[in-house]
């Protein structure tokens, strides 16, 4: 892939069509890693993580003074924001308001000069905004867990989801937990979606209720995996593929192989300085199938997790 950097002045550098000021800001500090440097990062994984984020809503971390400084979310549009930041109004959510995608690389580049450090995506497609094709399972793990709790639950949230005829696919988050999504062809309502999720959950709580909890109240998750089914509700979002964490040593969200999860030691294995390496190794895409799978929840689906 060929380079989109070019000198703009001693205080910018244009990348592709996007103008990035103050290049030279570090915005991760005890990594040294500056925004050019997110900005090339990105160019470096746009071909990986653009099928993944491209024409999806998305929701926002921004940093405006880096890692160390005030954080907000945001997935509204604002004033003064790039042209290569997409705008779409979506009926019946909770405002009026446009929210937010992109198209391509330039969209990339505009988030890094927007200073935002975490892209998370909606589970629908921009032009099907109301049938979502993915469900996600969060599992997010009390601090005082050893990982091979998490390895084992991944795993076992994997093989009920295949006994239910789903296909699924393994993210370690960038943080704390992993991710397993299977992908849906987009038939089914949010609220189906939804509810099929926490039936999971339930199901696999019932089975295991002293290593698992799917009720959000910190106080219900000691010593346990927080199966966070929420993730799948109408306007929720999930850290995308390839984004930067809002966190210490700027770690990378990062889809992995089932065979990987065996040698996994945490949730956040890969950084936007080491990133880039692995896909260099890789051959082909972790998540190959994931976007040509066509699958849906079946009525045996539903009814051997509870649903009628």
């Amino acid at each position: 892939m060929g380079s989109w950097i070019t000198a703009a002045s001693a205080r910018s550098l244009r990348f592709g069509g996007i103008t990035l000021t103050s290049p030279d800001k570090v915005l991760y500090t005890e990594a040294e890693i500056t925004k050019a440097e997110v900005a090339r990062y990105f160019e470096r994984v746009a071909r990986e993580m653009l099928p993944y984020v491209a024409r999806r809503p998305i929701s926002l971390v921004r940093c405006p003074g880096g890692l160390d400084g005030p954080r907000f979310f945001q997935r509204h549009a604002t004033k003064g924001m790039s042209g290569a930041i997409k705008q779409i109004r979506i009926p019946g959510g909770e405002t009026d308001k446009p929210y937010l995608y992109i198209d391509d690389v330039d969209g990339l580049f505009a988030l890094v000069q927007f200073s935002a450090l975490e892209i998370h995506d909606w589970g629908v497609a921009v032009g099907r905004p109301e049938t979502p094709d993915r469900v996600v399972f969060d599992l997010d793990p009390d601090e005082a867990l050893d990982f091979g709790a998490m390895r084992a639950a991944a795993s076992e949230v994997r093989d009920l989801l295949s006994e239910l005829g789903l296909v699924s696919f393994l993210k370690a988050t960038g943080g704390k937990g992993l991710h397993v999504v299977a992908p849906l062809t987009p038939k089914a309502s949010w609220a189906e979606v939804k509810a099929f999720a926490k039936a999971v959950a339930d199901t696999l709580v019932a089975g295991d209720p002293d290593r698992y909890t799917a009720n959000p109240l910190k106080r219900t998750r000691v010593g346990k995996i927080f199966i966070d089914y929420l993730r799948n509700g109408r306007g929720s979002s999930a850290i995308c593929n390839y984004s930067p964490r809002a966190k210490p040593g700027a770690p990378v969200a990062t889809p992995l192989r089932w065979p990987e999860l065996a040698r996994l030691k945490s949730g956040a294995p890969y950084t936007v300085k080491t990133l880039p390496a692995r896909l260099s190794r890789l051959k082909g895409d972790p998540w190959e199938g994931f976007s040509t799978a066509r699958q849906s929840v079946t009525a045996r689906a539903r009814a051997a997790v509870g649903l009628t």
